[in-house]
C-alpha cells in the first residue's frame, strides 16, 4: 500500500510538472507582437512601449511586426493561424476586430480562433479637421458638412473610426465623402496634408499632431471630458445624445495557446501597464490603462460583436 501511495504521488507530481512546463519554458525564442496597421498608429505606439519591458522580463527578444491591410484583418489572420505557443500575439484595436464580422467575410473567427489575453488601454477618438477648414465647433462643422463638400478620412472602411463617422452622420445629417486609408497614421498624414477635411482617430496617435499645430481639434468622443484636455468639449455636448466612441486596444494569441502561457502574458502585460511610470505617461496622452482577465476579455469580445452587428444593420453599412 505504501508503494502504491508513493507511486500515485509521483504520478501526480509528474502531471503537475507537465502542466506547468509551458509556462516555465516560455518564452524559448523571439516573441513577435503583430500590429495589423502601418507604423505610427495607436497599436504601434503601445506595442513599442511594451516590447522592451517584456524583453527585460522574458530574457528574449520581443519585436514589433507591422502587417497592415484589410482594416487589420490580414495581421489578425496571421496570428489566428500561428503556432499556439504564445510566441506570436496580436496587439490591435479590438473594437475594430469586433466590428469586422459584420462588414467582412473573414478567414477566421474572432471568438473561436483567438485566446484572449488582456485589454490594454482605452482612448477616445478625437474629432479633428485640417487647419484650413473654417470651423471651431461641432455645430459649425455640422453646418458645413451638410453642404456635402467635406471629405472624411477613415483608417479602414468598416473600422471603429469609420463607424464613428457613420454615427456622426446619422445624428447630424452631414454628408461625408469617405476616403479610406490603411491605418490611423496614414489617415493623420492624409488630413495634415489636406487630402481630407476631417477624421475621427484615437487620441494617443492623434493628439501630438494637434499640439504641433498640424491638426485642429474640435471635440473628443468620450462620455465625459478628458482630464488631459479639460477645455475640449465632448461630441455629446453639442447635442449628439450618448455619442461615445474610441479605441479599445488589447492583446490576443492563437486559440489553443496553453492557459499557463496566457496567464503569464496577462500577468506581465498587466503589471507593466499598471506601473506608475506607464500609467502616468499614458494618462498625459489621454489614454487610460484598462486591463482585464482573459475571461473578461473573451466576454467583452462576444458582447461587442453582437452590439456592432446591430449598429451595422441599422445603419445599412455596405463596403464597396
Amino acid at each position: 500500500m505504501k508503494k502504491l501511495i508513493i507511486a500515485v504521488t509521483c504520478a501526480t507530481c509528474a502531471l503537475l510538472s507537465a502542466a506547468n512546463a509551458p509556462a516555465q519554458n516560455y518564452p524559448s525564442k523571439t516573441v513577435r507582437i503583430i500590429v495589423p496597421y502601418v507604423p505610427g498608429g495607436t497599436s504601434d505606439i503601445l506595442s513599442r512601449l511594451l516590447s522592451p519591458k517584456l524583453a527585460e522580463v522574458f530574457g528574449q527578444t520581443v519585436i514589433v511586426d507591422n502587417r497592415p491591410g484589410a482594416n487589420g484583418n490580414i495581421g489578425a489572420d496571421l496570428v489566428a493561424k500561428s503556432a499556439p505557443d504564445g510566441h506570436t500575439m496580436l496587439l490591435a484595436d479590438l473594437g475594430a476586430l469586433s466590428i469586422s464580422p459584420s462588414v467582412y467575410k473573414l478567414p477566421f473567427d474572432p471568438v473561436k480562433d483567438f485566446a484572449p489575453v488582456t485589454m490594454v488601454t482605452y482612448s477616445p477618438h478625437l474629432l479633428v479637421v485640417h487647419p484650413s477648414v473654417p470651423v471651431k465647433t461641432v455645430k459649425e462643422l455640422v453646418a458645413l458638412g451638410k453642404t456635402g463638400k467635406l471629405n472624411f478620412g477613415v483608417s479602414g472602411m468598416g473600422g471603429a473610426p469609420h463607424l464613428a463617422g457613420v454615427a456622426f452622420e446619422a445624428q447630424t445629417g452631414v454628408k461625408w465623402t469617405y476616403i479610406p486609408y490603411k491605418g490611423g497614421a496614414d489617415a493623420i498624414i492624409g488630413l495634415a496634408s489636406g487630402q481630407v477635411d476631417a477624421i475621427f482617430n484615437g487620441m494617443l496617435a492623434t493628439y501630438p499632431h494637434v499640439k504641433s499645430g498640424r491638426l485642429k481639434l474640435i471635440a473628443v468622443s468620450s462620455a465625459k471630458r478628458v482630464a488631459a484636455i479639460p477645455d475640449v468639449p465632448t461630441v455629446a455636448e453639442a447635442g449628439l445624445k450618448d455619442f461615445e466612441t474610441g479605441s479599445w486596444q488589447g492583446v490576443v494569441a492563437a486559440a489553443g495557446t496553453p492557459k499557463e502561457v496566457v496567464a503569464r502574458l496577462n500577468s506581465e502585460i498587466s503589471r507593466i501597464l499598471n506601473t506608475p511610470e506607464m500609467k502616468g505617461n499614458l494618462a498625459k496622452l489621454g489614454t487610460d490603462v484598462y486591463t482585464m482577465t482573459p475571461e473578461q476579455l473573451g466576454n467583452w469580445l462576444k458582447s461587442e460583436i453582437d452590439k456592432w452587428a446591430k449598429v451595422v444593420k441599422a445603419a445599412n453599412v455596405k463596403l464597396e
